[in-house]
């Protein structure tokens, strides 16, 4: 078990939190972290580009002038790639640019990338995060008492925290994930990475 400090909304330490090293103390692997981001990366293009090859181009029904004695190159349609106006050869054309990566594959860049935040320090534990109505400014508050303001900061939050999602949502350079969309991108891509102990048990159960 891995022993982490957890701090309150007013940054006092408070307790310590037992969690699994099997998903908070291993070594990461980062080429499975790597190739975890390029597929989530993947995912999120949407592959619509499309150009048109001499097939689609209109025009060029006919032999834009005859074969011999003009002088000029020998041509056939103006629809060819050399012609202003023509197809283009070889353009990008719909298509998915989905990566597979598997259960066991995701789940190792995820714990990896928890036990990165760990190993460097960059993991913040909350006894609890509750905020009565939606509001920035208290939001704002517990960042600077974390001592995080201005640092680029992932939340993870429980799925059913409607009012800790919108208070921290329009705070710059911070980044709110419900612990079902949390994926390993979010997880390494901020300066401190924000949760409550219950969320990160969650993790713990999920990726175990």
């Amino acid at each position: 078990m891995s022993k982490i400090e957890v701090k309150n909304v007013e940054g006092a330490a408070v307790s310590e939190a037992e969690l699994s090293s099997d998903v908070f103390g291993i070594e990461p692997n980062v080429p499975v972290m790597h190739q975890a981001v390029v597929a989530y990366e993947a995912s999120l293009r949407q592959g619509t580009h499309s150009v048109k090859n001499r097939h689609n181009v209109s025009g060029g029904g006919r032999k834009p002038y005859r074969q011999k004695g003009t002088g000029r190159a020998r041509q056939g349609s103006i629809r060819a790639a050399q012609w202003t106006g023509g197809g283009v050869v070889f353009g990008p054309v719909p298509r998915s640019y989905a990566k597979k990566v598997n259960n066991k594959m995701a789940k190792l860049a995820m714990r990896s990338a928890l036990s990165g935040k760990v190993a460097d320090s960059e993991l913040v534990l909350l006894d609890e995060l509750k905020i009565e109505e939606p509001s920035t400014k208290k939001a704002a508050a517990i960042l600077k008492a974390l001592d995080l303001t201005g640092k680029r900061v992932t939340l993870v939050v429980d799925d059913e925290a409607v009012v800790e999602y919108l208070s921290f949502r329009n705070i710059p350079q911070v980044e709110v994930y419900g612990v079902s969309e949390a994926h390993t991108r979010c997880l390494i891509d901020n300066a401190a990475l924000v949760m409550t102990v219950d969320v990160a048990k969650t993790l713990e159960e999920a990726l175990a």
